[in-house]
């Protein structure tokens, strides 16, 4: 069983940052590819960036390059999500994800039905 529980979120004006903490249990974090998706209100749940399981590896959601920069800490089982220069439109709830499909490769995973836990979320509201 693993549990992740996301923390960091908030209000911010737009221009500001944040940055997102995603801490794991249960299971060996190294181990596994990792990724932050967001889901606005009446919106479907959505890829933000994905971190392989060495942190070589990055992928971002277009709507974030250059904003948005997502790392992971094997040594303390976190994952991050630094969130910079916000916009009205990043308001959403921020989800952290794992996923155990690709144990045996270095790889980046984007796909919503690939991830396997799910943290509960934590609110980002961005202000005008």
């Amino acid at each position: 069983q693993v549990q992740l529980v996301e923390s960091g979120g908030g209000l911010v004006q737009a221009g500001g940052s944040l940055r997102l903490s995603c801490a794991a249990s249960g299971r060996t974090f190294s181990t596994y590819a990792m990724g932050w998706f967001r889901q606005a209100p009446g919106k479907e749940r959505e890829f933000v960036a994905g971190i392989s399981k060495s942190g070589a590896s990055t992928s971002y959601a277009d709507s974030v390059k250059g904003r948005f920069t997502i790392s992971r800490d094997n040594a303390k089982n976190t994952v991050y999500l630094q969130m910079n220069s916000l916009k009205p439109e990043d308001t959403a709830v921020y989800f952290c994800g794992l996923t155990s499909k690709y144990l045996w490769s270095d790889y980046v995973c984007n796909r919503l039905n690939e991830y396997d836990y799910w943290g509960q979320g934590t609110q980002v509201t961005v202000s005008a």
